[in-house]
């Protein structure tokens, strides 16, 4: 497809040259920029929609001003203490990052959707001095907001003192939060992981003779996978990196389309989406065009010939659905963060983009990633052969460990710094694998989550719920265990997140199709109660459902996950009975749903109508009309306002229809 490439080895392999004289944070920096200054760093939209560019040169110019910056806004704090930066990805971001380094003060990295009481255990946590951040919040240590950074500089006079480490997070929202320090000769260990690469592929970097690459820069740069396999990795060797105006579809299909974006690196959320978005459109367009991806797909998938393929077989039939997803120019797509389905795996590498599954956690960085270029290889899912330097191993409770030079040095633990904790040189990384004869890894999910059934099975919910992937209305699910009252056995239980335009038509037919499911899951699993999230799954920092929260609440008994066949009780009211009260109950709950665009098995008969259920004064009125019309009433003026709840409706309802007989 591409011309030989004949000097790919010796590129990547310069970093086996690097890493053995560089071991710091400082010999990165200047790495980067000494051999890549006439390079572009980054593409980006301005307010106008117009792509904007600059150099690297341009990059390390900006960090050194932004240094100078700082150096007069930390003067007051010691050398070598800890500086928070809670932004979104941006090319200032990464000016920053370098800026803070520069003055002798160690990054802590903090999600930029971390709400302000994660922010701020994150900066007590690990004694945080001051935090640089675009949000609206007031900390407990200076603030230093990124626009006055920014666009108040000025040159001074700076002469850099250099810190060697940085700080990961792993959450922010309990005291006992994790963080995770790294110092500069595990970060150039992690670069040395990546020389390689190129013995199974010259697709994940090469020289610009061998053409533009072009990294979609969508992953937080404060998660390990976006750090580093983005950011570092790609700064390193010198490519452009391209920041969308969000993170939503829209401007993630518009971005790689404008400015031709060759690598496309993301969580699996994003990959799920994506398939379960083209197969949509695919079959809204009517059966043949929904056939004709069918055919697409098992032909780049080596299902069929090229001859049964036909049409979809072509490149043109390939570039025209290419063109309403990421554009025509991805040559490399990692997902990494979590477990992906093979079915995810089939649709993406069957309409041309190379999708591989890749392996990192914050503790021990990017340490595997698959490079087959067969897809075959890429389909079955693993997570490829250790990276340079690195070494896997699964211990008899199938836990894999992981040895490697990349493993963070020290880690913070409800504000206690310690040594990492490690056995005879290994990492636990909680997670159920298998390596296979030709050195390959496998997962199969994590150890806390394992659900064990009443025949002694392991049970893996990773795998389950790749099987209720393509559910209606569904943005989020967890497949988890929910012990069993007076046993150790555990039930398994679906708990789906859906969209607030689901009906109670849709209801039945969610149910109908998990039944139409259920037989088709593994011989020993069986789901034994569906609920329904009232607001989103807790998510963690790494973007993975958390599993244990949600166990936790279902055995608690709390209302924020309701059975999907779940009868809300009719409150009764003194002077009215039953089939009065269900009467006017029913339909207001219509009411409520339709004005506030929620379904109603979100809508408790006591939420408050702001507090609760997110109203406001203007959907109030039109609330109060179509209750008005619906049972032929008026209601005095002194109860406008004070009617807060569904139950408040029905009351004053049934009062005013008995008044009228």
């Amino acid at each position: 497809m591409y011309p030989e490439f004949k000097k790919v080895d010796s590129f990547v392999k310069e970093t086996l040259e690097f890493s053995k004289t560089a071991t710091t944070l400082k010999d990165i920096y200047e790495g980067i920029f000494k051999r890549n200054s006439k390079a572009v760093a980054v593409e980006y939209l301005d307010d106008k929609g117009k792509i904007r560019k600059y150099k690297y040169k341009k990059v390390q110019s900006n960090a050194l001003l932004y240094a100078g910056q700082l150096s007069k806004s930390l003067k007051e704090f010691p050398k070598h203490s800890i500086v928070g930066i809670k932004a979104a990805n941006s090319p200032h971001w990464i000016e920053i990052f370098w800026a803070i380094l520069m003055n002798g003060y160690k990054p802590l990295l903090i999600g930029a959707s971390v709400n302000k009481d994660g922010a701020t255990n994150l900066l007590t946590q690990s004694k945080a001095v001051a935090i640089i951040t675009d949000d609206v919040y007031q900390y407990p240590v200076k603030k230093i907001p990124v626009d006055d950074l920014v666009y108040d500089s000025y040159a001074y006079d700076f002469e850099p003192e250099w810190e060697n480490e940085i700080i990961f997070c792993s959450s922010g929202t309990t005291g006992d939060s994790k963080l995770m320090i790294y110092n500069g000769l595990n970060l150039v260990n992690q670069l040395a992981a990546s020389s390689n690469m190129s013995e199974e592929t010259k697709e994940i970097v090469y020289p610009k003779r061998y053409g533009k690459l072009k990294i979609l820069a969508m992953i937080p740069f404060h998660h390990i996978f976006g750090f580093v396999a983005v950011f570092l990795w790609y700064s390193f060797y010198g490519k452009t990196l391209v920041f969308p105006a969000s993170n939503a579809p829209r401007d993630l299909q518009y971005i790689c389309q404008k400015a031709g974006v060759t690598h496309v690196y993301s969580v699996p959320l994003l990959w799920d989406g994506t398939a379960k978005a083209i197969k949509r459109k695919a079959e809204m367009s009517g059966e043949a065009k929904a056939q004709l991806l069918e055919k697409m797909i098992a032909y780049n998938t080596g299902k069929i010939t090229k001859e049964e393929a036909g049409i979809a077989g072509s490149k043109i039939a390939k570039s025209k659905v290419q063109k309403g997803i990421l554009g025509n120019k991805v040559r490399y797509c990692i997902s990494g963060g979590g477990f992906i389905s093979n079915e995810t795996l089939t649709t993406i590498n069957g309409i041309g983009y190379p999708l591989y599954n890749g392996y990192g956690m914050t503790e021990i960085g990017v340490t595997s990633v698959e490079l087959s270029s067969d897809v075959n290889d890429r389909l079955k899912g693993a997570i490829g052969k250790p990276l340079y330097g690195i070494e896997y191993k699964v211990l008899e409770n199938g836990e894999l460990v992981v040895k490697s030079p990349i493993t963070h040095v020290r880690e913070i633990i409800a504000g206690v710094e310690q040594p990492t904790q490690l056995e005879d040189g290994f990492f636990k990384t909680g997670d159920i694998a298998e390596i296979t004869e030709d050195g390959r890894c496998y997962l199969k999910g994590r150890i806390k989550d394992i659900i064990v059934n009443a025949d002694g099975e392991n049970i893996f919910p990773d795998e389950i719920e790749s099987f209720f992937k393509d559910l209606p209305h569904t943005t989020n699910l967890s497949v988890l265990g929910k012990a069993k009252e007076g046993t150790k056995d555990e039930d398994v239980v679906l708990v789906l997140e859906l969209d607030n335009t689901v009906t109670d038509t849709d209801l039945d037919e969610i149910k109908a199709k998990i039944e139409e499911i259920s037989p088709k899951l593994p011989y020993n699993v069986k789901i034994k109660q569906i609920y329904l999230a009232r607001g989103k799954l807790p998510v963690s920092n790494t973007m993975k459902v958390k599993r244990v929260a949600i166990k936790k609440a279902l055995e608690e008994g709390t209302n924020e996950y309701l059975p999907i066949d779940n009868k809300k009780e009719i409150k009764t009211f003194e002077g009215f009975d039953e089939d009065t009260i269900k009467n006017i109950l029913e339909p207001m709950r219509d009411i409520f749903s339709k004005v506030l665009i929620l379904p109603k098995f979100k809508i408790e008969d006591d939420a408050h109508w702001i507090n609760d259920l997110g109203g406001d004064s203007m959907s109030y009125v039109e609330l109060i009309t179509d209750t008005q019309e619906k049972f032929g009433i008026e209601f005095p003026e002194e109860l406008l306002g004070k009617m807060a709840n569904i139950n408040d409706f029905v009351i004053e309802i049934a009062k005013l229809l008995k008044n009228k007989q």
